[in-house]
């Protein structure tokens, strides 16, 4: 079988895999859908993700969906063979300080797939098929197509971020950075109750993706001191993973507001403006993935066809290295999938 392995910076290849087998409480699930998230490309483009650095070749891919083949010894046989299923990627430990707290989403010893957090690293889902632990599946609900459901585990990281951003029925809220996750934060703000949710970015297409998932108003990212741009909003998500930014949100953002940090920032340090956090009591907060989220964004992804809008392109898993590379051109795409169908791939 073919699968997408990552094997350096800027070493992308479909490399030819073994077929693997479920073990003792596993799950045999045939891939369909993949989606590529900004960590995929930061290791194609950049050899690794924040701090975490690849040290071995790694099967890409965490945003997964497909249909049950056959499970292990020890599993319950649930949801049946032949179901649609989404795979949530994380195995926390469940007994460390974290997960016994309940923030198992900060794990310090949880398998993410596809993260080169921990040596070795735990493989990815972007193969024809793959083993994960059977408590991991997730069956859609009978209205949710797999190809909008491939879009769960980024719309739980936007749930999650807009979770720690607080109650926001009601609320003026900035989303910095239009790319996928913006988008999503942009719809999470919404399902959430915001009045009002204003995206910003560089690139004009980004923004017609906001607008697409449910912004209200759109401002060009160096365009956010102008006459026109609101002086204060209640709570911002920062979603661009650049200094500026966060430097934007904490300007922006009124006095005794929040800002949620969930772009991934550039190794090393970070400068930033702390001393309005200081003079003006901002609350500063990071969101890191998600949990419990991933049930939610099935439901929600149900009930909103729109999210259909945000997957710009589907390629054929052989088309990795162009799926990749169309993925980040934001000038042209959002979402971009890849096909595991069989009969798609050719050698």
């Amino acid at each position: 079988m073919l699968g997408c392995v990552i094997h350096g910076q800027g070493d992308l290849r479909v490399d030819e895999l073994p077929a693997p087998s479920p073990g003792p409480g596993e799950a045999l699930v045939a891939v369909r859908y993949g989606g590529v998230c900004g960590s995929d490309l930061h290791y194609w483009r950049h050899g690794g993700v924040g701090d975490f650095r690849l040290r071995e070749p790694m099967v890409l891919g965490h945003e997964i969906v497909g249909t049950v083949l056959a499970y292990g010894a020890g599993a319950d046989g649930t949801p049946a063979p032949g179901t649609a299923v989404a795979v949530h990627p994380a195995t926390p430990c469940g007994v460390c300080p974290e997960c016994a707290a309940g923030r198992r989403n900060v794990c310090r010893d949880t398998r993410y797939l596809g993260s080169a957090a921990r040596t070795p690293h735990v493989q990815g889902g972007f193969a024809a098929q793959v083993v994960v632990p059977a408590a991991q599946l997730r069956a859609l609900p009978a209205q949710l197509p797999l190809r909008r459901a491939a879009l769960a585990e980024p719309l739980s990281v936007a749930l999650h971020a807009v979770g720690r951003a607080g109650d926001l029925r009601g609320k003026h809220v900035l989303v910095t950075g239009a790319g996928p996750i913006g988008c999503l934060v942009v719809a999470a703000a919404k399902a959430a109750g915001a009045a009002r949710v204003t995206a910003t970015d560089l690139l004009p297409r980004a923004l017609e993706y906001a607008v697409a998932a449910g912004a209200d108003s759109t401002v060009r990212a160096d365009e956010t001191a102008s006459p026109d741009q609101p002086c204060e909003v209640d709570a911002a998500v920062e979603a661009s993973g650049v200094a500026a930014g966060l430097d934007t949100c904490l300007r922006l953002v009124r006095r005794g507001g929040v800002v949620v940090q969930l772009g991934m920032l550039p190794p090393g340090a970070s400068a930033f403006p702390g001393n309005l956090v200081v003079s003006r009591e901002i609350d500063l907060r990071g969101a890191f993935r998600f949990d419990g989220e991933f049930d939610e964004a099935l439901a929600l992804l149900a009930r909103e066809p729109r999210f259909d809008h945000l997957i710009s392109a589907v390629l054929p898993l052989p088309e990795a290295t162009a799926a990749f590379t169309l993925a980040a051109d934001r000038t042209q795409s959002c979402k971009v999938l890849l096909d595991f169908t069989p009969e798609k791939h050719t050698h």
